[in-house]
Formats: structure tokens, sequence, C-alpha cells
């Protein structure tokens, strides 16, 4: 059935025309960013707790706006329910496991209400514009039309998006894929919104095709984190449990905003601190969380106005410092080790690892000079910092893309966990590693086998149970994708969720690679830039949300996700689709298959119809999936088991393994700045909600430029001002962006920060960590200078 029996209701629109749609501008005509615009920019600091009224005030507004006043309440209450609730869409903050029934936060409201919006963009809305008109229009005015409401094919002869049948549509994709020379030369990929049902199904099909090109969002964020742990202690993930954080003695922040992107942190932050725990924030810019906060659920202390501290120090590395900063802490560990031999926990390095004496030579050998050269920090802060490490008997440390997005990444999360080995901070409750993923299920993309460059054993295991033949040689990342775009070596992309053309960098040259293409297809549930930069032939595929009610062959289905902390449960939706003619993510993967692969033996059909069906064989094919289908099912679902938890550490030597890089040179050089990407508290990912940063005080302005106040002085510059801001490739080649405004921060000299995916634009393709293959979308080196007067 085609889109053309729902055209969905729509409101009259006002979009402005956007003349700059990669928000780089041009010499005198300033940068225009992905929000609605309108308004003159403003700052003020914030000085109020997080969370708490504000928030509180937020989410009403948001709640009104959706013009949902039942369903709106109704999931907000049901969001993170272990019975038949769904689990938010936003963060991979793990799940309150003793009854909280507000366990919810702004940012997850905002997100699924936005999923929610009664808004429709149907045949009526296709028909009447040009995907040239709507590439002026702003990312936020191309998402705020509303659903998607059934399957669309690209008419190059009208330039319009056209209704087309799924079947037609499926059909498409498979002729498409069977006609490439190779399937090397099609690439699918991932965002982390796929459930793990999805993302098995998605990566069956990819290889019974014959392809290990799947790229995926991690490649752009925890690829550092899996390959370090693993080279560490045997395992990708963190072995840190909720229970934990209620442990810990002391709390070490890297890298991480919580109080915009994973906001149900606060509430153990706040609990933390009322116990006594130390909670240290390490961050060049000093956040909202790293002061205070009223948990929205704890309404006593909302009636009397009762902030807690989340917070007990700040500590600002210059970025990339993050390395030098940790290697002076583990110095100052070992120093005192002389002195007292309960500074460092003998018995446990003895026992269960290696190398340590090789490490501790090389942080003997590494001056202080280069360590406070390299982090930016003091020496005296950084023993201060140490004392509170060796003051707690149980310390995490956690890190979100501050970390990962760096030349070092792997070799910084390796130092992370060097540190804690010292005191045994491993295998036990209360301490470890903690990865802080951003999206609800990438951790579960990876587990369920999306993954450019998969082990061994699973793939044997693979087609054991399932009776393929799985392709072995390594497939492309995301960077390695788009480079092959550019050649035109991979004719087909399809993106399961996300809005790749603008989470990638180099947005121009993508955006040209992406054109390139033979095919590109999107499952998505609203418009974005990604369907306007398309290949000669394109499709868009609409889904369900995770909030709307998944029913197949007459029986409710529910999909499982796993969070940050390796807990998998199962989400149901209950929620009305926004049309009756959407599809499930799994759907839609079993009818591309079996379109694509018409001789298969998989049971496409039967997959498509009882998610029970693909449990029962992700049971057979994942290590601790064992049973599936009834440990799901239990309150809270179940964890993975992580070896390393229980000191079981499978590296090579069977014991956790110190590493030895040395400190890296953080110098941007002479007249350059370090700049790194963040997101505004109004944002998720790519999808903008509006121009307000509200913890850090600025609004209706996203073409900011945060700068120390001693550098803007340095460059005659003021607040606001317009400034021009270049790129220094590896290659030496620039990337200017132009008409941006200077804003004043707290953030160490040197530095500077801004939003993606604006800045995304400024990221050379070829910037990536050799390491792990990332994006250095936090260490770009960048010239800053005042542009040419706007024109009028």
């Amino acid at each position: 059935m085609s889109a053309e029996q729902s055209t969905g209701e729509q409101e009259e629109r006002t979009a402005e025309p956007d003349r700059d749609p990669l928000s780089q501008g041009a010499p005198g005509v300033p940068a225009t960013g992905r929000g609605p615009g309108g308004g003159e920019p403003s700052l003020k600091p914030y000085d109020h707790p997080t969370a708490g009224w504000g928030a509180a005030l937020s989410v009403g507004k948001v709640l009104a706006r959706t013009r949902e006043p039942v369903e709106g309440p109704r999931a907000t209450l049901l969001m993170n329910h272990e019975n038949k609730g769904f689990d938010c869409p936003g963060c991979a903050w793990p799940d309150d496991r003793k009854g909280l029934h507000l366990d919810i936060c702004e940012n997850g409201i905002k997100h699924v209400t936005w999923e929610m919006t009664p808004k429709r963009a149907g045949k009526a809305f296709f028909a009447e514009h040009t995907v040239s008109e709507l590439e002026t229009w702003t990312d936020f005015a191309l998402e705020d039309q509303g659903r998607l409401v059934g399957p669309l094919v690209y008419n190059p002869g009208s330039d319009r998006y056209t209704p087309i049948s799924w079947e037609d549509a499926f059909a498409m994709v498979g002729e498409r894929l069977r006609s490439l020379d190779s399937p090397d030369q099609a690439a699918f990929y991932t965002s982390g919104r796929l459930s793990n049902e999805g993302s098995f199904l998605y990566q069956l099909w990819v290889r019974e095709f014959g392809t290990n090109n799947l790229p995926d969002c991690s490649n752009m964020c925890h690829e550092a984190s899996g390959r370090a742990l693993t080279a560490s202690i045997g395992t990708g993930k963190g072995t840190v449990m909720l229970d934990d954080w209620d442990q810990a003695e002391a709390v070490f922040l890297l890298g991480v905003n919580a109080a915009s992107n994973a906001p149900r942190m606060l509430t153990r932050l706040a609990e933390a601190h009322r116990r006594g725990a130390r909670i240290v924030h390490i961050n060049p810019l000093v956040e909202a969380a790293a002061g205070r906060t009223i948990v929205p659920h704890d309404f006593a202390a909302m009636a009397a106005f009762h902030a807690t501290p989340t917070g007990s120090m700040n500590v600002q590395p210059r970025i990339g410092g993050d390395l030098a900063l940790i290697r002076g802490v583990a110095k100052a560990v070992l120093e005192a080790a002389e002195r007292d031999p309960h500074a460092i926990d003998r018995e446990f390095i003895a026992r269960h690892t290696e190398a340590f004496e090789e490490y501790r030579r090389i942080c003997a050998e590494t001056e202080w000079t280069e360590i406070e050269h390299g982090s930016g920090v003091g020496r005296e802060r950084i023993r201060r910092l140490a004392d509170v490490y060796m003051e707690s008997r149980r310390t995490i440390i956690a890190w979100c893309l501050g970390v990962t997005q760096q030349e070092h990444g792997v070799d910084t999360v390796r130092e992370i966990v060097n540190l804690l080995l010292l005191r045994g901070n491993i295998g036990r409750e209360g301490a470890g590693p903690c990865p802080i993923r951003g999206h609800s299920n990438v951790q579960g993309n990876r587990t369920c086998g999306i993954d450019h460059h998969p082990k061994e054993a699973f793939l044997d295991r693979l087609e054991e149970v399932c009776g393929l033949t799985a392709p072995r040689s390594p497939g492309l990342d995301t960077v390695r994708t788009l480079e092959a775009l550019e050649r035109g070596d991979v004719k087909v992309l399809i993106g399961m969720g996300g809005n790749f053309a603008m989470a990638v960098p180099d947005t121009a040259r993508a955006a040209e690679a992406l054109r390139r293409c033979e095919l590109t297809v999107h499952v998505s549930t609203k418009l974005n830039r990604s369907h306007l930069v398309h290949g000669r032939e394109a499709l868009i595929l609409p889904c369900l949300g995770r909030s709307e009610r998944d029913v197949r062959a007459g029986t409710e289905q529910g999909v499982t996700v796993e969070d940050s902390m390796s807990m998998v449960h199962l989400s149901y939706g209950m929620k009305r689709p926004a049309s009756p003619h959407l599809m499930s993510e799994p759907a839609i993967i079993c009818g591309l298959a079996r379109a694509t692969l018409p001789e298969s033996a998989t049971p496409w059909e039967r997959y498509a119809d009882d998610y029970d069906a693909v449990r029962d064989t992700m049971g057979e094919v994942l290590d601790g999936f064992e049973d599936f289908n009834r440990r799901v099912r239990r309150p809270l679902g179940f964890r993975i088991a992580q070896p390393a938890r229980e000191r079981v550490f499978l590296t090579g030597s069977g014991k956790a393994e110190f590493s030895t890089a040395g400190v890296p040179d953080t110098d941007p050089g002479d007249g350059l700045l370090t700049l790194s990407t963040v997101r505004s508290h109004d944002q998720w990912n790519t999808t903008v909600y509006s121009d307000d940063d509200r913890y850090r005080g600025l609004s209706n302005l996203r073409t900011a430029v945060f700068m120390n106040r001693e550098d803007m002085s340095d460059r005659g510059l003021r607040e606001f001002d317009h400034v021009d801001v270049t790129s220094i490739a590896k290659d030496g080649r620039r990337r200017t962006v132009y008409g941006y405004r200077a804003v004043p921060y707290d953030i160490p000299r040197g530095c500077a920060t801004g939003y993606m995916p604006e800045m995304n634009a400024l990221l050379p393709l070829g910037d990536f960590s050799p390491q792990s293959g990332q994006p250095l979308m936090k260490h770009m080196r960048v010239e800053i200078r005042g542009s040419a007067r706007p024109r009028r």
C-alpha cells in the first residue's frame, strides 16, 4: 500500500529559506546555523541548579507544543519502565533498578515528544516542494514538518519525492544490489537507535549478501574506548554497573557534559555527594553538571528549592591534554608509593597485571614539566587530584567523547585503565572504567554484530547457526566509506536511522561523495538533510518510532536494547503509529533482505512477524544471550557478563595489561587554537530543537565560537564579534566558516569550542586518529580572526 492513502494533517509552514545549507557562509556573508534562526544573540551566565524547575518548565513547554494532552504525559510516565514501558530513544544511561517511577529527564522527553509530533509530511507536502527548494531550508525546518507517513522515491524529472509502495521499494533495492559487480560496492550504515533485533537482522542480511561494509556511529564516538579496553582488560565494554555508582567513594568524569548528554546521571551524582563521595569533573569547559542540581523526582527538594552539589572539584586540561593529566596523577601515586606501601595495590598488581615495571619506569621518566605542558594543568593541582584518588578505596572513572574524539584517544583510555589498575579499581564493587555511551543502543549495535571488522569466532558461530558463508575480509568504517563513495568504489549507501550527511566530517566533501552514489536509501522517521543529499536514485523508508506500538501478524512485538552498562531489557511502544503505512525497522530489514536474496533459506518472513524467533537465533549466536527470550522477560532484564569484572582478563597474557604510550604534544602551533565540537542543551545529535543553550547561558545563536577571554583580547575581539574560523588539516589544506560569533567562556587559553554539526564543515575527512579511525571532532587546529564587515 502506498503513502498516497495518507497525506497526513499538515500545519501552515513558515520555513525561512536557508541560502547556506552547509553552514559555512562566505567572505562578508555570515554562516547560518541549523536551528530555527531569528532573534538577537544574548549571553547570560547560568547560575541556577541543573534539572529542577528549569527542566520542569522546559518539559511543560515541550508537552504543550506536542498538542498531545493525554499521550504526551502518558508517554513520559511510561518511558524507561520495566512493565511494558518503552526505552528512551535518547541516551544510553541505565534505567533505575529500584522501582523509580519518574526515571526520566528533560532531554529524553524532548526527544520522545519530537517523535510524537502531530505534524505529518505526506503526499501533499512533497508534491508542493522540490528537493532543490528543500535544500534551502534549515535543518530545524526540515524535521519540523513532522513524521513521514509512507515510503518515497526520488523522481529526477520533477525533482520531487513521490510515493512508492513498500513492495516496489524493496524490489528496487534488491535489484540494484544484485546488479553490483561485488557486494563490497555497497555500504550499510547504522545509527545507535537501532534495536538489538534490528541490528542482528541487519548484519545477517549484509553478511549473507557478502560484505562487512558496516560503518556505524560508533566509528565516530566510542571506537577508541572499545579498542583500548579490549587491549587493556580483554573486553570492549566498561565493567561498572549502575549499583557501583551507589558505592563509589570517588567519581572522576572526563569529557562528559552530563547535564545535557546524560541528565539522569545527575541523580547518581547528587546521591554520591550526599554520602560523602568526591566528584571530580575533568573538562576544558566548566559545565553546569559540575555545580548543583535539584532532582525532579525528589518532590521535597523541588518544593523547598533545595539543591545538592554534583561536583567537588573541577580540573580544566587543555583540549587533548587528558593523557598527560592522567599520567601526572599516576606519577604522583607512584611517587607516594615510595613512602606509603598502601598507595598502590601491590597484591592486585602482582596477581592480575602485566608490564607494571615498564609502566612505572615510563612514569618516572616523564618529567613534570612535560606533564604540565601537555595537560595545561599545574603540578600542585595534579597532586591534589592524586590525593583524592588515593583517599578513595573505590573509584569509578567515566568518560565520553571529550576523550575519545582525539588524536590519541586509544592511548588516553588505556592510561585511564593504567590509573585504575594501580589501586586495584577493577573487579571491585564501586569501582572500574565506565564509558558513557551517547545513544540509546549504540553499545547493543556492536554487541549484536554491527562491526566492520568482526571477530573470527563470531563469524564462525554465525555461519554454523544461520547456514551462510560469511565474508572474512574487513569492511569499511565510516571514514573509509566516505573515501570509497568519493572514488566511486561504493555505489549504494543504505542508512539505518540517523542523519549520515550531517553526522560525518567534512560536510561539503561528504555531500559531493553522496551525490555520486547510484542509490541512497534512508530508513527514517522524519525528513532530514541526508534525504536531500542523495544519489542518482533515492528512497526514504519511514519507520515506527520507539514510542509506537509494533503489531505484526496480530501480535504486539517488543524489541530489546543494551544500555551503557551492559543491561539488556525489553521495550514496548505504547502510542498509535503516526501512519498505518509505517513499518518497523526489523520488518523493513527483512523485506529488503528477501528482495535482495530471493533464494535465501533464512526465514525472513518469520523473523519479520515474530521477534521471539529472532531472539531465539540470537541466543544461539551471541555470547551472553543464551536463553534470551526467558531472561529478557525478567524484571529489568539481564546483564551481559563482563569477565573483567570478575578479574578474568581475556588478553594475550591472561592479565590486565599496562600500556606505555608517551605523552603527546598538544600545542597547536603559533597563533593557532585547538577546537572541539560539542552539542547544545537544546539538541540531540544532529537534531536541533532551538538556537538556545540554557546551561551555557547562550540564546539565539548556533554559529558560536566559545573562546578564552585572553585569546579574544589578543585578537582584538569583543563579545559577539564576527569571526572567520579556518582549520588547518594534516595535509596543510584549509577550510573556513565565515561570520561566526566570538563568545567569551571559561575555557583554557589556546582552546575553543563550537557546535556540531555546523562545525563538522571544518573537519577534514583525512584528519582521523590512526589509533581508532575516529574523526578528530574534538581535536582540530584552527586559526580565528575577525571577519570582514558583513554585507548588507
